[in-house]
């Protein structure tokens, strides 16, 4: 049982021997003690003053007392107003203490026997990755781990979006534009490439657009009978019949293009379980449509179409199959639903998107759990706020997008110049300067996107990101580093820093024991994230431990520590302070140096 429990359980009982009142322990919740005052953990009263019957005062004092007399763990208690704070004993912390520094299994749950997939990426197979992608990825990735640290099976799925007109477009603009060109002749990763063509082609189309506007058509008409929008449309028929030149083209570009996502996904440090693409799925559904009939749960239009009415759920009408028995997006993805649970008898399904799409997977969910899928109550969207630059907001048709590979390149280059005017890299060979510099600016570029809670909106600062001070990536990884030369160091002297070596410990200094109280936390901060599927509560846990490490290494003298006891304990808490946060951005996605 934990330490909060224990003082959790003996509230509950308290309640019930001077109040003779039943207090669920879900309803009783203990927070930090403000530092102004003495004590580790406060339990509000307020709430609970028309069972005792007490002013706040006298009731904080009646459940102190009891918890002195009936919880060994706690040896003090101070009230001020409604605010019971609770001082737990020195021995407990050291307790404490001793079973995280002997845990082999540190930060990670027993299994719930649950699985769990986690869909994100999801690129387009036209273009580029772009800064979007990588908070997508980098959020889906985090995601996956803190699950996995929580106890699920996970399964980490990208839907590729490897069909439709706006693949047509690029593979329309190479064959007029692309005299044979490949990624070997041209220099350019494949998915650049790709994406090339399709600025290529909304460059072209516009123009095409002009022309036909100069002839008297108005914009609308314009669009349509644009020569080059009219040759994807019928290359997209093509495609959907099988066409056997349409297809090699299709095949031969999207090579291109996975070649390209395999060194970025590389690059940025993400894997997936199991790839799905729309080329196999987007034909999926129609058979959920007639179930659907069937039960009840959609109903036919006189033209034909099939909707379903979510007004009982707050929602609208919304259309799943058209009159002339063509899909709509809904289609493909209630068949999807059906296909991940077929293949993996998954018991939750994260979806990993853009706030955007809100309405559609609202919808989404909405509908299986109207079919009574087994999974529905599984079904989460990951929503998250858009990135942008100082610069302003992005067009991919444009060509003004920030690309990915370039972004992760800028990062490392700023790392480089900012740890070599810090003077940071003395004694480094090349080829370890090299990969620090990718692990800083790596690490800055995903912490700086994974602090933030997901839902927000990001403006991302490039300069800010990579500093060594403040709530950055780069400061918890120095920190880490930090700790790292310390135990270096102890090995070097000798020092014994194993649990007997501080046996007989019986005293510990404020800065210390802040120092246990936040590593106790570790486990109950991944239950949260994994709770609200937010990186952002690991990456807020990981900067305050840095913080309070940094505080005890500045207060309290480790080497020059006469006692052996003591210098060996504050290694060993030094040593449990750097796993925990390799431990931590691990679940973040992101590597510690061990020297800078």
């Amino acid at each position: 049982m934990t330490l909060e429990n224990q003082i959790l359980n003996t509230i509950q009982q308290a309640f019930k021997e001077l109040f003779n009142h039943k207090v669920d322990l879900e309803e009783i919740g203990l927070q930090p003690t403000r530092k102004e005052f003495e004590g580790t953990y406060t339990f509000v009263v307020f709430p609970y003053l028309k069972v005792t019957k007490l002013n706040p005062e006298a009731s904080g004092n009646k459940i102190g007392e009891f918890l002195v007399q009936n919880c060994a763990a706690v040896t003090d208690f101070n009230v001020v107003k409604g605010f019971l704070n609770i001082s737990v004993s020195e021995s407990s912390w050291l307790s404490i203490f001793k079973n995280l520094y002997t845990n082999n299994n540190l930060g990670q749950l027993p299994s719930n026997g649950q699985k769990v997939m986690v869909e994100y990426s999801s690129p387009n197979t036209n273009k580029p990755l772009h800064l979007g992608h990588l908070r997508n990825n980098f959020l889906g990735f985090s995601v996956s781990e803190i699950l996995k640290a929580n106890g699920y099976e996970v399964i980490k799925a990208n839907l590729v979006n490897d069909r439709g007109i706006h693949i047509c477009k690029s593979m329309v603009a190479y064959q007029h534009f692309g005299n044979g060109e490949t990624p070997e002749s041209s220099g350019l990763k494949g998915d650049h490439l790709a994406g090339k063509y399709y600025v290529i082609f909304d460059k072209e189309y516009k123009l095409q657009i002009k022309d036909l506007l100069g002839r008297g058509q108005t914009e609308e008409d314009a669009k349509k009978n644009a020569p080059l929008m009219l040759e994807a449309q019928e290359m997209l028929r093509l495609w959907e019949a099988g066409d056997k030149e349409v297809v090699d083209l299709w095949k031969k570009m999207n090579g291109w293009v996975y070649e390209g996502f395999d060194a970025t996904y590389k690059k940025m440090g993400v894997s997936f379980d199991k790839f799905y693409y729309e080329s196999d799925t987007y034909l999926l559904g129609k058979n959920i449509v007639e179930e659907g009939l069937e039960k009840g749960v959609f109903f036919k239009k006189e033209n034909g179409s099939v909707w379903v009415d979510l007004t009982d759920e707050g929602l609208d009408e919304k259309l799943v199959l058209r009159a002339d028995g063509t899909s709509v997006y809904i289609t493909q993805d209630m068949g999807t639903c059906d296909l991940k649970y077929h293949d993996f008898q998954i018991d939750k399904s994260v979806y990993v998107v853009g706030n955007e799409q809100d309405y559609h997977f609202d919808v989404l969910f909405k509908i299986m759990r109207k079919l009574g899928r087994p999974y529905g109550d599984g079904l989460y969207h990951l929503s998250y706020g858009m990135v942008d630059l100082p610069t302003g907001k992005m067009k991919s048709r444009e060509g003004t997008v920030v690309d990915a590979d370039d972004l992760i390149q800028e990062m490392i280059d700023t790392a480089e110049s900012h740890t070599k005017e810090l003077g940071k890299i003395d004694g480094f060979s090349i080829e370890e300067a090299t990969a620090l510099y990718e692990i800083l600016g790596l690490g800055a570029l995903k912490y700086f996107l994974l602090k933030v809670d997901p839902k927000k909106r990001i403006l991302f600062n490039p300069q800010e990101s990579i500093e060594f001070q403040g709530n950055t990536g780069p400061f918890i990884q120095y920190s880490h580093a930090r700790i790292a030369s310390i135990l270096r160091k102890a090995e070097q002297i000798g020092v014994n820093y194993n649990a007997e070596a501080f046996e007989n410990l019986d005293q510990l200094e404020n800065t210390e024991r802040d120092l246990i109280v936040m590593l106790n936390d570790f486990e109950k901060k991944i239950k949260q994230a994994g709770e609200e599927y937010s990186p952002s509560i690991i990456a807020q846990y990981m900067f305050d431990l840095a913080k309070e490490y940094n505080r005890f290494y500045a207060e309290l003298s480790i080497f020059n520590e006469s006692n052996a006891q003591i210098q060996s304990f504050r290694i060993a808490l030094s040593n449990l302070t750097a796993k925990t946060i390799r431990k931590g951005m691990e679940l973040l996605g992101i590597k510690v140096p061990h020297r800078m």
